[in-house]
């Protein structure tokens, strides 16, 4: 045999690295994964991203950027306020998710684990925009007038609707 050392070398490098199960391993590359994204998370460009993102979230933050989608602020009751992002082609229930969503981030984070009753939350309080509530879940946000940058607030439900 006229192999020369260094081939020897090279050879069983590649054979123990494609032979070890860990090294392709799905998990091996999801770690990967979640160690590139949790540095890209940490630049001030990005820190409108949630800490876990999902697909769809990145893809309105993007269309945000396009034009395509809108941010809209939410005051609560307690003074604070909640921003989200969202498809111009959103629906009221679209909205009510994204701040469900917002809502328990921000307590996960703050917090830890906290159960927040939303159909409690639902029942005795509404969106509304300009003292209109919101109440069909079905109905567009533009329907009610409501575009980029626009403000909600959120009322108990006895407030009367202009709707109605």
């Amino acid at each position: 045999m006229d192999t020369k050392p260094e081939e020897d070398a090279r050879t069983t490098t590649s054979a123990v690295v494609s032979t070890t199960p860990e090294y392709n391993s799905s998990s091996v590359k999801k770690a990967r994964l979640e160690s590139t994204l949790a540095a890209l998370l940490t630049d001030p460009l990005l820190a409108d991203v949630p800490k876990k993102p999902m697909l769809s979230d990145v893809d309105t933050l993007i269309n945000l950027e396009l034009g395509s989608a809108m941010r809209l602020n939410v005051l609560k009751l307690d003074g604070t306020s909640v921003d989200v992002a969202l498809m111009n082609t959103a629906t009221l229930k679209d909205l009510k998710l994204a701040v469900k969503k917002k809502v328990n981030e921000m307590e996960e984070s703050r917090m830890g684990h906290r159960q927040i009753s939303w159909r409690h939350v639902w029942a005795n309080f509404c969106l509304s925009y300009h003292n209109e509530k919101l109440l069909d879940d079905n109905c567009s946000l533009h329907d009610y007038g409501i575009r980029n940058n626009s403000q909600l607030q959120c009322h108990s439900s006895l407030l009367r609707s202009r709707r109605a």
